[in-house]
């Protein structure tokens, strides 16, 4: 889901910055696996691959970084942008997140990697998905998860960020948080001693992002190569996967009104990268052609609703419905990273049709999680 609106949010600060020292994970290379159990993944309706890989699909996207500077980026202790990680280490978490989903899916109840361990989350926003799926999959895996409302810490009015990253770094092993200002997430990162997941903030939400990658690989086959058209606002799901799209090769075009397109300066860091071709528009119905997958969100999110009125008018003409997907072809998808107002960006028989895979989209959202987790702890 969206936060505040990202044509008045500013991008975050220096990821060097948040570099410290901590355990390399454990688990070594894309074709690790898990003892003891099978963890082949049943077929998607259209799934021609069952292994993730990163395959090169066009001659214009570029090489990967010196053996240096991928190893600092495989080793960083906090998970906050998916930028901030090589296109190796994401392929790996990816690949993870399939093989434990697929232990999970088979009943396998013996892998507790996360016995004895406890996580703090933290919730500035409220979100049914971002804590049930972080709670129940870091319980599947043998954890125990704490959580902390609105009112039980009130960060950064009772307590200071910096003191709450230390004092829970005491009790806890890893900390997730879901809160208003990008800031907050990187002081939690810079005086936590334990590592620190981004669960979103009104900038990014890198979590939503690799559960969304983890779906497309599940039922195109593949990420690399492909075409994903965003409809709506410019907001911080968009530069999540602006930010993938720095490092992992695809289209992607964002088309929204004039006056909520995506911060700049995100826009600019995708395309210097050269990874991918970065497209933003003012034009959805020229922009879905060719698309592999369309997604959408709400209009007006957490911290907007006063101007809920005003976008509505604003946003005519950026509704997902059936015109819409049928110009972009047969063979596409619509995902939605939820809650969705149905009839608003999207329309009923959109998100309920045979191509929607919003609710395969929201299940991964635990899985792409206790593989993020699983690399951040060393497993």
């Amino acid at each position: 889901m969206a936060a505040i609106s990202s044509h008045r949010v500013s991008g975050p600060s220096s990821a060097s910055s948040l570099l410290s020292s901590s355990a390399s994970s454990a688990f070594s290379g894309d074709g690790a696996r898990l003892s003891g159990a099978s963890l082949a993944f049943p077929a998607g309706p259209r799934s021609p691959r069952r292994r993730f890989s990163c395959r090169a699909s066009s001659a214009t996207f570029p090489t990967t970084p010196s053996p240096v500077h991928a190893r600092e980026k495989s080793e960083l202790k906090d998970f906050l942008h998916i930028s901030d990680f090589d296109r190796a280490t994401i392929m790996k978490i990816l690949n993870r997140a399939s093989e434990v989903k697929a232990l999970l899916k088979s009943g396998e109840r013996t892998y507790l990697p996360f016995k004895g361990k406890t996580m703090a989350m933290i919730f500035a926003k409220p979100s049914m998905r971002t804590r049930v799926s972080f709670e129940t999959g870091f319980s599947l895996l043998g954890g125990h998860a704490i959580y902390l409302g609105p009112d039980d810490i009130q960060m950064g009015k009772r307590e200071e960020t910096r003191d709450v990253a230390r004092v829970l770094s005491r009790y806890n092993d890893i900390i997730m948080a879901r809160v208003f200002a990008h800031q907050d997430i990187l002081d939690l990162a810079k005086y936590s001693s334990v590592p620190v997941v981004n669960g979103l903030t009104d900038y990014n939400h890198p979590c939503q992002i690799m559960a969304d990658a983890l779906t497309m690989i599940e039922h195109i086959g593949q990420l690399e190569g492909t075409k994903v058209v965003y409809v709506g606002d410019g907001n911080n799901i968009v530069h999540s996967w602006l930010l993938l799209a720095a490092v992992i090769p695809f289209h992607f075009v964002c088309a929204c009104p004039k006056g909520f397109e995506p911060d700049e300066k995100t826009v600019e860091k995708a395309r210097q990268a050269g990874v991918s071709k970065i497209e933003i528009t003012n034009d959805p119905k020229e922009a879905v052609r060719g698309a592999d997958v369309v997604y959408s969100d709400v209009w007006a999110s957490m911290g907007q609703k006063e101007e809920a009125a005003y976008r509505h008018q604003v946003f005519q003409g950026f509704q997902v419905d059936e015109a819409l997907m049928k110009l972009a072809g047969s063979k596409v998808y619509f995902m939605h990273c939820l809650p969705a107002e149905r009839g608003v960006e999207v329309t009923d028989g959109v998100i309920e049709a045979p191509n929607s895979i919003v609710f395969p989209q929201a299940e991964n959202r635990m899985h792409a999680q206790n593989a993020i987790m699983l690399h951040l702890l060393g497993f």
